[in-house]
């Protein structure tokens, strides 16, 4: 029973650490998001992505790079803007950008896995967005695009354009408020998926052991650093699926990369795994109702075969470089976390941000109105992720009491 009190202080200490680690991380990658979110239209961007070239890709691509990392914000906005007029293909490179080459993400994988996952994950982003691209121009699902869009024209509503230029958008008090009001959202939509994913990597962390991954994930472990195809194949094709299991976005599934990388699963399982927060089933009814059923099946099989390609491709290529990291499982897991560093002083700082823009949102602009599409989720997962989040508090309290008396 001690060792089970013990192991459960330390699950609890290890997920506060993970996440004192990416405090600072978070903060910044969320007001930026929320300032390019309010200064930068919609409307502005499905403009100039209303075909299938090179350049509305590209653009569908930059737009997604400088969004929001939440799937569900993404999901939204590459849905308005394929029913505005964006190209289906230059709305898929949103969407895949979106979600995998923000900054907030590149920073957090920075914290927990290193420079070369980061690589990893923007040259993997813009593989998965050539190979979708080119998977669409080889199949040519022309009737499915045009039924989409046909159903979404019925649910179109006219929307306000702000005309005003960017520099008079910039000084407005108004403006500053809306990117207060929008930071907090951006928070409202991930708390839930951050709070679970970490605590999950804290009791992964301290009750899980090596042998499940072993099982799991075929030929890993005991020192285990070269793959044959096979193997490979597999670790992509467990990494979704594990994924899936956790119910969780990118954001909050980081550090359980981190610990897969740390447990001895390949470069290509790790990414594959980073890479999947799109082709969970959440993800799919949500493109169903948009799109209807036969769609969003397209969009599964589109996204998880770019995913497979890609991550097996990055595997190769980095090996060739000599770029894949060695895995080391004490690196994060036995790492003093709370001491005075730049980590600390980071924080400080970014906490003290992130007071003034609540200040701008909630006190200074509390009669500002402000709104962003949101993809609908389901209540009752919503409900469920509610109450977990609930219990992982209760879990990490009582964790934490225990870690000081035992």
């Amino acid at each position: 029973m001690n060792q089970f009190l013990e192991k459960w202080g330390e699950a609890a200490y290890t997920t506060l650490g993970f996440f004192w680690m990416a405090v600072w991380a978070f903060i910044l990658g969320y007001a930026i998001s929320s300032m390019i979110q309010v200064f930068i239209t919609e409307k502005r961007m499905q403009k100039v992505m209303g075909n299938e070239s090179g350049k509305s890709v590209l653009l569908g691509t930059f737009f997604g790079f400088i969004s929001s990392s939440c799937s569900f914000s993404a999901l939204a906005t590459s849905k308005s803007l394929f029913q505005k007029g964006a190209s289906f293909v230059s709305s898929i490179a949103f969407l895949l950008a979106s979600t995998n080459l923000v900054i907030e993400l590149g920073i957090i994988i920075s914290i927990f896995l290193g420079w070369q996952f980061v690589v990893g994950e923007y040259v993997g982003g813009i593989l998965l967005i050539l190979f979708s691209w080119l998977l669409i121009r080889i199949i040519k699902p022309d009737r499915l695009i045009k039924k989409a869009r046909k159903n979404l024209q019925r649910k179109k509503k006219k929307e306000h354009l702000d005309q005003k230029a960017f520099s008079e958008k910039i000084k407005s008090t108004k403006n500053w408020a809306k990117v207060g009001k929008q930071y907090a959202m951006e928070w409202k939509m991930v708390w839930k998926d951050v709070t679970i994913g970490f605590t999950i990597a804290g009791i992964v962390a301290a009750f899980v052991p090596d042998s499940f991954f072993q099982t799991l994930f075929i030929n890993t472990g005991n020192g285990q650093e070269s793959f044959d195809f096979l193997t490979l194949l597999e670790h992509v094709i467990v990494g979704p699926i594990a994924a899936f299991l956790t119910f969780i976005g990118s954001m909050g599934n980081i550090p359980l990369a981190a610990l897969l990388f740390g447990k001895g699963v390949s470069f290509a399982g790790v990414m594959a795994f980073i890479f999947s927060d799109l082709v969970v089933f959440p993800v799919l009814r949500i493109n169903a109702k948009y799109y209807g059923w036969r769609m969003s099946l397209f969009i599964l099989f589109l996204l998880f075969t770019s995913l497979v390609i890609t991550s097996l491709l990055l595997h190769y290529g980095f090996n060739l470089l000599d770029l894949i990291p060695e895995s080391n499982s004490t690196s994060i897991t036995e790492k003093e976390h709370f001491k005075i560093d730049y980590t600390f002083y980071l924080n400080l700082v970014f906490l003290a941000i992130s007071g003034v823009l609540i200040y701008f949102g909630f006190y200074k602009g509390k009669n500002v109105m402000h709104h962003k599409e949101m993809a609908p989720k389901s209540p009752l997962l919503e409900k469920v992720l509610k109450w977990f989040a609930i219990a992982s508090y209760v879990w990490l309290t009582i964790g934490i009491i225990l870690k000081y008396l035992i």
